[in-house]
């Protein structure tokens, strides 16, 4: 089943051309890789799938339908999530406290304005159950400015797994790792399940012949 496509996807800035007739073709449970050198578009080419940036020109179908002109929160709803090149946790909350607000932006639970996140005692079993399997459960209580950054990186792949995505864009998940934590994120991102739809941007190779299906 083809989960995403694009036709002659074009993104431009003025006179600078980011973006000209990208063609994917993207299978469900398929971990793509785009690999490119910084500044060759891989960023803009996931803002305009994930809808924070309109594309100039081109067609993008999400699971056969349309949704080149869909606002991005409508896109998240369908299930598309992504991880950014620089990290955009919440340094002075716990690890715990970060994933039970991503629990909350989902559309199966909605943020109420001055009840405390305390009250979401439903959420917990959810958030050990992202947590975990980037064993991170345990330094839970942990402020995120105090653990390493392979932990943030690792963090960051659980909560964009929040939503129960069908397809899931990772951002240069490896930037400023050390060999041992690219080894360690390169293996989470492996055995996500076969469910979830992979594109991985990146220029590391290492990382990029870890997790690919297909280059």
């Amino acid at each position: 089943m083809e989960v995403l496509k694009t036709e002659g996807l074009c993104m431009s800035f003025g006179g600078v051309l980011a973006l000209c007739n990208v063609p994917l073709r993207v299978e469900k449970g398929e971990r793509l890789v785009i690999i490119g050198p910084n500044g060759a578009g891989k960023t803009t080419l996931f803002s305009v799938l994930d809808g924070q940036l309109k594309a100039t020109a081109g067609q993008i179908y999400f699971f056969g339908q349309e949704i080149t002109h869909v606002p991005g929160y409508r896109r998240a709803h369908r299930g598309i999530s992504r991880s950014f090149q620089l990290t955009t946790l919440f340094m002075n909350l716990t690890i715990l406290e970060n994933t039970l607000l991503a629990l909350q932006g989902t559309k199966q639970s909605r943020f109420q304005i001055l009840r405390p996140i305390t009250a979401y005692k439903h959420l917990y079993n959810k958030a050990q159950a992202l947590l975990d399997p980037m064993e991170l459960w345990e330094k839970r209580n942990d402020q995120v400015h105090a653990i390493s950054y392979g932990d943030q990186r690792k963090l960051e792949i659980a909560l964009g797994l929040a939503s129960e995505p069908r397809l899931l864009l990772l951002d240069e998940p490896s930037t400023g790792l050390t060999s041992a934590e690219r080894a360690d994120v390169t293996s989470r991102i492996r055995n996500l399940g076969a469910d979830i739809t992979v594109i991985v941007a990146t220029h590391d190779m290492d990382l990029a012949f870890g997790v690919a299906q297909r280059i």
